[in-house]
């Protein structure tokens, strides 16, 4: 397994593209739109997967503000097969909270494991 991302909602995508850009001095890897649900994407980080894990900024259309406590998103783990991982956890007592299949909007295969606390893991199918 390998930490892939960090998933962070944002109130303002363009506003975080430059504190993480201009403060921190990461580089924007790429974005994404999805019309139908209503949400962008940005992906940076200090270097790419596989080599580096990166940060996801997510911005819901209409959505300013978060709470604090919901201002987490999840950590993403990658796998190379999503049912046997998820089998396996459960197996050892894991709670998974969304059985494998498409992410919605596309074709990659997810699932999400639940930690004790209630922190959200994906558990991403990669080809390793």
């Amino acid at each position: 397994m390998r930490l892939l991302h960090t998933m962070l909602r944002v109130g303002h995508l363009q506003r975080s593209i430059d504190f993480y850009t201009q403060v921190l001095g990461m580089t924007l890897l790429r974005t994404s739109e999805n019309p139908e649900y209503k949400y962008s994407l940005a992906f940076l980080g200090y270097g790419r997967n596989p080599e580096h894990a990166e940060l996801e900024l997510t911005w819901n259309w209409g959505v300013e503000q978060y709470e604090m406590g919901t201002a987490y998103g999840h950590i993403a783990i990658g796998v190379a097969d999503v049912y046997s991982a998820c089998e396996k956890i459960k197996a050892n007592g894991g709670n998974v909270t969304r059985e494998p299949g498409p992410v919605k909007g596309g074709t990659t295969v997810i699932a999400f494991v639940t930690d004790p606390d209630g922190y959200k893991i994906e558990l991403i199918q990669r080809a390793e």
